[in-house]
């Protein structure tokens, strides 16, 4: 496995397209994980979490770090709604 098929699947774009050469991935990526990082950022303080730490895994991780945040603050309203 070389890298530019690591990034693909990591990111997610090998699955949109599998024929992406790797300067169009790379960008791709970079721009997708700022996005990302932005993202998390903003769900991370709307719902009293860290920031620079889920900032910071946003951008590094991209969408598997969004998906942790979200699955977490949706865990979070369902124990919310169960004490009250």
């Amino acid at each position: 496995m070389d890298f530019a098929v690591f990034l693909g699947y990591f990111t997610g774009l090998r699955f949109l397209d599998e024929t992406i050469d790797l300067p169009a991935l790379v960008g791709t990526t970079l721009f997708i994980h700022f996005l990302d990082g932005i993202a998390c950022g903003l769900m991370a303080k709307r719902n009293h979490r860290p920031l620079y730490p889920w900032v910071v895994s946003g951008l590094l991780f991209g969408i598997w770090a969004l998906t942790l945040l979200l699955l977490l603050v949706i865990q979070g309203k369902g124990r919310r709604g169960e004490q009250e």
